[in-house]
């Protein structure tokens, strides 16, 4: 029989920076037993107070673009710097078993080995109000842990960029240069979404060129919209993860962000925000888990399920049955 969780001692543990501790409480939160649910949710109570000072960045890009090259590069410079930083990247989930790809490590080879980093992915399981509420309560433990940089990276496609956007100070999209037309793929949302852009794989001659003549191609693009502050204006760099180059310069970009909106008030007034669309995320996790948690309720719902694909019933005398078992 497991030994009773003693939260205090995780508490204590976890505010001291012990690695073991906060591998475990993040397992704790990640967990779906209802008593590890319960016990995660006194933990983060009790850590509360001594979370909400990190620079939380969230980075996106589509597959290939370098992301964990420069996140890489980055983390390394920032615990050279004197940060203690915490990549948390946001896997996508196998559709068939729900876990995660678990690569993060071995494309971070640098920071796997910095004992002042800290990787952890983050399963989705397929929906993202859990990301929003699991990501979000890992990066509370990273900083209550003492993690002054939080990254979280998703993997950049469907609507993964608005959950990790809802959870970040700054949101930097990751582009890639010379791909033919420089605005395909980009969406409208992802450009309203984005307080930088940097096109990344700027290496050396023809390469830089490319990347140049792509960041002109997304200031034009930026031009059109109204920025969501009047306070930053988003800029377009160019820099290269693999080579380590102008790094340093992307990063000096987010500390004039968080410099200037934490003197308005706006990254504290953007966090409340966040932390209501937080709430919102876990009630709906909670629906979730009345539907799948005990076997008679998912039998039901199989029913319904299976009523309304052989054409016996119709999906909306099906939602009833389905709302019923929980209440609505």
């Amino acid at each position: 029989m497991a030994a009773p969780l003693d939260i205090d001692s995780l508490k204590e543990r976890l505010l001291a920076g012990d690695r073991a501790a906060l591998a475990r409480a993040i397992t704790l939160v990640e967990s779906k037993r209802a008593d590890h649910r319960t016990a995660a949710a006194a933990l983060i109570d009790a850590v509360l107070p001594q979370t909400g000072n990190a620079i939380r960045v969230g980075i996106t890009g589509v597959p290939g673009v370098g992301k964990s090259t420069t996140i890489d590069a980055l983390g390394t410079n920032l615990t050279e710097a004197g940060h203690k930083v915490a990549v948390l990247a946001v896997d996508p989930s196998s559709s068939r078993t729900g876990g995660s790809i678990l690569g993060d490590k071995t494309r971070m080879a640098q920071l796997s080995h910095d004992p002042k980093a800290f990787i952890r992915p983050s399963p989705s399981s397929g929906t993202l109000g859990g990301v929003a509420a699991k990501t979000r309560e890992t990066m509370l433990l990273c900083e209550a842990a003492g993690f002054d940089v939080i990254l979280v990276e998703t993997v950049g496609v469907g609507q993964s960029e608005t959950a990790v956007a809802d959870l970040t100070d700054f949101f930097l999209v990751l582009m890639l240069p010379g791909a033919g037309d420089e605005l395909q793929g980009i969406k409208k949302g992802i450009l309203e979404l984005a307080d930088m852009i940097a096109v990344n794989k700027a290496d050396e001659g023809e390469a830089e060129a490319r990347a140049n003549a792509a960041a002109s191609e997304y200031r034009a693009a930026l031009h059109i919209l109204t920025p969501a502050s009047a306070t930053w204006t988003p800029p377009v760099v160019t820099i290269s993860g693999f080579h380590n180059r102008r790094l340093d310069a992307l990063w000096a970009k987010i500390e004039d962000h968080r410099t200037k909106l934490t003197a308005t008030g706006e990254i504290a007034s953007k966090r409340r925000g966040q932390d209501v669309k937080w709430m919102w995320a876990l009630v709906h996790e909670r629906l979730h888990q009345r539907l799948v948690g005990t076997a008679e309720v998912r039998q039901k719902t199989a029913e319904a399920e299976s009523g309304v694909s052989r054409g016996e019933t119709s999906p909306a005398a099906g939602a009833a049955a389905i709302a019923e078992l929980i209440g609505l």
